[in-house]
């Protein structure tokens, strides 16, 4: 099966991946490394899930939108390399989570992002990570997620 076939699997659709809202790329190509800039859990229809998780987000809810962050993540990278099936390996996550200080399941939330990368690549999802709690996230949103791909030259 191809990404694109575990992602129908999975009931998932990739979507137009949002205008940045800064004064960055969404992606930089360096050689056979795509840079992914930091992705939020932003639906398709716009809706933009917010809070600190341990407060107003348990982490059931912030898994989901670490998920939907990994889904935000591969519609920049098919958008970048059109087909998902060009990538050799997914290298390296960093996850940040909106969180209050006590908080400390943070990689139980940044899981929802690597569980989704291991069910749409297989093996070469599974990456190196980190899982950091920060005291805010632009937009007040609960989790921000970035990347780096390794993809097939």
């Amino acid at each position: 099966m191809t990404p694109h076939d575990r992602l129908k699997a999975l009931g998932l659709e990739l979507f137009t991946p949002p205008t940045p809202i800064g004064n960055f790329r969404n992606f930089v190509r360096s050689g056979p490394l795509l840079f992914i800039s930091g992705q939020g859990p932003l639906d398709a229809d716009g809706t933009l899930h917010t809070g600190k998780v341990g407060q107003d987000v348990d982490v059931a809810a912030a898994y989901q939108h670490a998920r939907l962050a990994g889904l935000n993540i591969l519609s920049t990278l098919s958008a970048g390399i059109g087909d998902l099936s060009q990538v050799k390996q997914v290298v390296k996550l960093l996850g940040f989570v909106n969180a209050t200080p006590e908080f400390i399941e943070h990689p139980k939330v940044i899981n929802g992002c690597s569980d989704l990368f291991v069910d749409v690549f297989g093996d070469i999802g599974m990456h190196a990570r980190a899982a950091i709690g920060v005291g805010s996230l632009p937009n007040n949103i609960t989790v921000e997620i970035e990347a780096i791909i390794e993809i097939h030259s």
